[in-house]
């Protein structure tokens, strides 16, 4: 039994695999296309355009994930049935049950997978695919680490822990070094860009010399700094870009600050159930096979699980719109699609058993 197991896990996984396999580079197609209208403007070259291309892809393989392991399901265990094989281990007194676990334990495999690349590779390389541009459409030196985002501005080295929406930075670090010594040190509680210029508020300032340290405060100055505020597209990045524990920090400031934060809740509450849907996806899938495991061929097979695929993509969709527009508890609004989808299949593998 663990040798079918394996078998049918195997099945699942290498059918996905292909899949992917095939979707990435037309998706990489389509990104590049589109970066090609920046090529050749503000300093942006054609190398560029393909590292960011290359380092977008993480993120739009986890987005595709769900509708690659239906089709890559459909195709695994298609072949299984297409040689009769399926017919063979349920004649051989194989359970569906038993069938739905072999290729669950596949799903598993493939759910661990994507939620490794969604949450550990993708939200690292889309800011690093950010930066990429941002640097070289503006000219400036950007990085992202664990204490925030920085950037060069002439002498000055400026570190910035939060970046808010309306062009707002909070918590900022402004050091100057000259001849090789830092001779200023400035810390503002946040800074706005307003007419051409950043104003800064709440200031500490320190002028360091060779034998003292003069600090004075400010309620509020002028900072004439050439940072781009094109820049902060580096750190604020659309929600589904983000990793979920990001996700639910910018929640709870956002809350805090009275924001509204509907659309983040709802891309998080996809992201928790986004394992969830990659099991449904091949429950989905063997009802299908079954129930034409003899009379159906593959391409008929794939095309009910593309169109299964848009069917739920709209659905979901339309209940993500419904959250924002009317005010739905975000959580219903990603675990409804799933509910119905699965409960699609439980009927459809009640029929066929």
């Amino acid at each position: 039994m663990r040798i079918l197991d394996r078998y049918l896990a195997g099945a699942v996984i290498g059918g996905t695999l292909l899949t992917l396999a095939v979707l990435l580079p037309l998706l990489a197609v389509f990104v590049l296309t589109d970066e090609m209208g920046r090529v050749g403007s503000d300093g942006y070259e054609l190398t560029d355009a393909l590292l960011f291309v290359t380092l977008t892809m993480p993120r739009y393989l986890y987005q595709v994930f769900p509708i690659a392991t239906l089709i890559g399901a459909l195709i695994g265990l298609g072949q299984l049935a297409a040689r009769s094989e399926l017919v063979a281990m349920r004649a051989a007194g194989l359970s569906i049950a038993r069938i739905v676990r072999g290729a669950m334990l596949g799903g598993l495999l493939l759910a661990l997978l994507a939620t490794s690349v969604g949450e550990l590779v993708a939200p690292a390389a889309e800011q690093r695919a950010l930066a990429v541009r941002a640097t070289a459409t503006s000219g400036d030196a950007v990085k992202i680490s664990g204490s925030g985002f920085w950037a060069r501005d002439g002498n000055a080295f400026i570190n910035v822990r939060q970046i808010e929406p309306g062009a707002k930075l909070s918590d900022i670090d402004i050091f100057v070094i000259e001849d090789h010594r830092l001779t200023s040190a400035t810390h503002a509680r946040e800074a706005r860009y307003r007419d051409g210029h950043w104003v800064l508020s709440d200031i500490e300032r320190s002028q360091i010399g060779l034998d003292r340290v003069d600090v004075e405060r400010l309620d509020q100055a002028r900072w004439d700094s050439l940072l781009n505020p094109r820049l902060l597209e580096v750190i604020v990045v659309e929600p589904h870009a983000l990793p979920i524990w990001g996700l639910y920090r910018y929640l709870r400031y956002m809350q805090e600050t009275e924001q509204d934060a509907g659309a983040h809740e709802v891309v998080f509450w996809s992201k928790v159930v986004q394992p969830l849907l990659i099991l449904a996806m091949i429950f989905v899938a063997i009802p299908v096979l079954l129930g034409s495991a003899r009379s159906t061929g593959t391409g008929i097979k794939l095309f009910i699980g593309i169109a299964l695929g848009i069917l739920f993509y709209l659905v979901s969709r339309t209940f993500t719109y419904l959250a924002l527009l009317y005010g739905l508890n975000p959580a219903l609004a990603a675990f409804v699609p799933l509910a119905l989808l699965t409960l699609g299949a439980v009927i459809l593998l009640r029929r066929v058993g």
